[in-house]
């Protein structure tokens, strides 16, 4: 039984934006029914395939046009899912008490003066060559509107989140990747268990069709080029990225139950690691120490392996010690969204348990079935690094054995 000090925490809303529609009934009839396929747009950004967002009415969540136009699509993706969470979670008159943890990326650039930039850098030469610094400082000073420059913070999805839908408790935004949207799934759980809270959001979004995050992670060999591959299909490795975003209604047994909300799930534990790979299996080892502190192997699986070579290895050994577990791997239909691809498969695997069910094959390489497994581990393993773990059940089954929250 969860002391006053390990309270059991509950997922009581889901908000949820993927390539494949918006909601919960969209992601679960979708991924369910036969033939599915993913949704690629492999011209726009050629040579990178990419996931693409589908059209959203923001009037539903985001009323005023004012706050619309101040926002990049970044940051209105994130707003929007956001408020998705809260209505699904019945929770619009709890949001003066409520905490927000964000997982954040950075601000959309100017792409034409970044062309103006490089081109006119380029071209210099000699004593001209000498200047760059200076010239980069006035181009920049001079070009870059003082709106673009705000919206490159972090922190003003948070304050958007804040705006539009009032919620007024504390506030964290946290910056580092795959790693940012774990530790702030983490950090949310563990407040609330251990009574520094009663109800969170919590969640990220990624816009993948940008030309600025496919050049940044084209480097080393970050990115599949050519025609869309599922993952395992891909050969030596890469990422096709995707817009996503998925913000969670985090609460305390307790206080859902008192005010009489229907729990999707309950949030066993989330444990989280930052190894950087240096010799093959390191990754690996560090996960499978995440597994003992999340209450070890889990019937089914939700995979966030991004699909970049060193990351798929690490993963497929970590995989291969679950036993018969029944693996999913969401990025071949969904692609990788960064610092929103782990909040995205903890909603997945909540959606699940709600429904009692599990999804068929996402890649040719998913093996295993389970038809309806009482308890969901999400893996996630940075492109880079950002190793974690969640374990995920349903709320009348019996907490796994897992450590006090860190």
């Amino acid at each position: 039984m969860a002391t006053a000090t390990n309270r059991d925490v509950v997922i009581t809303g889901i908000g949820l934006v993927t390539s494949l529609g918006e909601g919960r009934d969209a992601h679960w009839d979708t991924l369910r029914a036969p033939g599915r396929h993913a949704v690629v747009d492999e011209t726009g950004f050629a040579p990178w395939p990419v996931h693409p967002l589908p059209a959203l009415d923001l009037d539903r969540q985001i009323p005023k046009r004012g706050d619309q136009r101040q926002m990049e699509p970044w940051q209105r993706l994130n707003t929007y899912a956001a408020g998705l969470a809260l209505d699904d979670a019945g929770a619009r008159d709890l949001v003066a008490d409520m905490h927000l943890m964000v997982a954040a990326g950075g601000g959309e650039r100017d792409l034409p003066l970044d062309e103006q930039v490089t081109a006119a850098l380029a071209e210099a030469d000699g004593a001209e060559a000498a200047g760059n610094g200076a010239r980069l400082n006035e181009m920049l000073a001079t070009g870059l509107r003082p709106t673009l420059f705000l919206a490159q913070l972090s922190n003003l999805v948070a304050g958007n989140i804040s705006i539009v839908h009032g919620v007024t408790g504390s506030s964290r935004t946290f910056m580092g990747e795959e790693s940012a949207a774990a530790d702030a799934l983490r950090i949310a759980r563990a407040r609330i268990a251990e009574g520094r809270g009663e109800i969170a959001l919590v969640g990220g979004g990624f816009v993948g069709s940008r030309w600025d995050m496919l050049v940044l992670f084209r480097g080393g060999d970050g990115l599949w080029e050519g025609p869309f591959q599922p993952l395992s299909g891909r050969g030596e490795g890469g990422m096709v990225l995707g817009g996503m975003s998925a913000y969670l209604v985090l609460e305390a047994a307790e206080h859902a139950r008192a005010r009489g909300a229907r729990v999707l799930a309950r949030l066993d534990a989330v444990a989280t690691d930052a190894t950087h790979r240096t010799a093959p299996g390191e990754s690996a080892t560090a996960a499978e120490a995440l597994l003992a502190r999340v209450g070890g192997p889990a019937p089914a699986v939700i995979s966030g392996t991004p699909g970049t070579p060193s990351a798929w290895a690490e993963e497929e050994r970590f995989l291969q010690t679950l036993g018969g577990a029944a693996i999913r791997r969401s990025g071949s239909l969904l692609g990788h969204g960064v610092e929103a691809s782990f909040p995205v498969n903890v909603a997945l695997a909540a959606l699940a348990l709600s429904r009692g069910g599990f999804y068929p094959a996402m890649d040719p390489a998913d093996a295993g079935e389970a038809a309806a497994p009482d308890r969901i581990l999400v893996t996630g393993f940075g492109q880079w690094r950002g190793e974690a773990l969640a374990s995920i059940s349903r709320p009348d089954t019996a907490r796994p054995d897992t450590e006090s929250p860190a």
